[in-house]
Formats: C-alpha cells, structure tokens, sequence
C-alpha cells in the first residue's frame, strides 16, 4: 500500500492575499505526511512589471513572455514568492525546498511553438518531471515548494502555467505515492454561475466538462485549470479537488473525477 502524498496549488490571488495566505499555509503545515507545495505569482510578476514600466500582455489568461517579462517572471517567481514562501514554512516547522524546474533538472520542458497566429515567447510546455528526484527528496523529509518556472535542458528557463506544474508534479509522484491533488484558489470550487459563490458542482467527470465546456458553464482560466486536473486522474493520480484555499482540508469543493 503507498504512503500517501499531498500537492497543494496555490494560486496567484490568494498569496497576494496576506490573510488567506496566512490561514492556507496553517493549513498546509498541518496536513499529515509527505507534501509538495506549487505556487503560482502572476499578479505579484504584474505589479513588479509595471513598476519597471514593462507591460503585461495576456492570451486567454496566458502571460506572454517576452526577454523582458522572463526576466521578471524569474526574479518574482523564482526567488520572491518562492523563498518567502519557503521562509513562513519554515516558521510553521515545514523544512521546505523552493525548487524551479531548473533545479535538480526536475522538470524539462520546451519552447511553444507559435500556434494560431499567438507566439507566446518564453514559455514552456512540459515534457517530464522528475518523479523519482522529486520523491527521494520526500523521503528525506523535505517537502518541495515549486515555482511555476521550467528549463529547456539547453540552459534557458522557460515560464510554465503553475496548474500546469501541479499536474505533472501530481502524475510523476503517483508512481511511487497515492498522491491527492488540491487546487486552491479564492472560490468554493468550480461555480456553476460564477455570481454566485455558493453554487458549487460537487463532481465533474470528463463527459460533465465536454457538456459544460460547450454550454459555457466553465470558460476562461477554469479549462485548463479542469484540463489538468482530468490528465492527473487519467496518469493515475488518486483525487483531484478544486476548492477554497482556506478549506484544503479536502473535505469540501469540486472533486474532479474519471
């Protein structure tokens, strides 16, 4: 029987959040046995980027990274998010490890080629993680915090959609863990009318999303979101829960299943 693994997403809106992030993170520490913590930073990286007067540019909730914008992502990413992060587990008695893909070569991607017309710049389309790295780090005791960044093997980093990390970390793990997927984010769950906080979809299977995907009942940032959570539970990883990020205690949100 495999020991059981917990990954948390954490999304961009709740670690600007200082009391959700607070309350996420009590939380996060709380949960018993091994772990793994993925972070995302997109409106941090924003703000940053504005303060350097770059601009922001955005594709169906896709950040376009130019030179300029990867240098940003990187810094933000890579070292302010991920190491406070890192610094508050410790003071929750976490022993933590902020890891990029880059570190440990544990996860390679490569260059979105231009589709569509959309040349996306510098960001990365996984192609694996490391699993076995990953999971000889748990067993030592440390519990990894991931930021959304990624390399190429040819010694460029390449920015990566931290849903996008969540899943694959969660699919290398299920080998070696029966691994629990926790995407948290400022909302109950996944809302069948986005104006009401309360209307929650307690299941969705893949043929729900097909259906809901086609009414427009989930648009925008919920489809890959939803989409990466169906290719988790296909690769064999146990349960996926969309859900609040002060509610990780997977008792409540979406449960995304086969």
């Amino acid at each position: 029987m495999k020991e059981k693994l917990t990954i948390v997403k954490v999304g961009g809106a709740v670690v600007e959040d200082e009391v959700q992030l607070a309350q996420l993170l009590k939380d996060f520490s709380a949960i018993e046995g091994r772990k793994v913590l993925v972070h995302g930073g997109g409106r941090r990286a924003t703000q940053v980027a504005s303060q350097l007067g770059i601009e922001s540019k955005m594709v169906n909730g896709r950040r376009i990274t130019d030179a300029d914008m990867l240098s940003v992502v990187t810094m933000v990413y890579g070292g302010l998010v991920n190491k406070n992060l890192v610094a508050r587990l410790q003071a929750n008695g976490v022993n933590a490890l902020g890891l990029t893909g880059a570190d440990i070569n544990v996860i390679r991607s490569h260059k979105r080629p231009i589709k569509d017309g959309i040349d996306y710049g510098f960001v990365g389309d996984v192609d694996q993680a490391d699993g076995k790295m990953l999971s000889r780090l748990i067993e030592e005791g440390i519990t990894p915090v991931m930021a959304p960044l990624t390399h190429d093997g040819e010694g460029h980093i390449l920015n990566t959609n931290a849903d996008t990390i969540a899943s694959e970390t969660a699919k290398a793990l299920a080998p070696y863990y029966d691994v629990t997927l926790i995407f948290s984010f400022e909302k109950k769950g996944v809302l069948s009318n986005p104006d009401d906080d309360e209307s929650v979809i307690p299941t969705i299977t893949r043929a729900d999303f097909i259906k809901y995907k086609a009414d427009g009942t989930i648009s925008g940032g919920m489809l890959p979101k939803i989409e990466n959570a169906l290719s988790a539970i296909d690769a064999g990883v146990e349960r996926v829960i969309i859900t609040l990020a002060t509610a990780i205690d997977g008792q409540h949100g979406t449960i995304i299943k086969r």
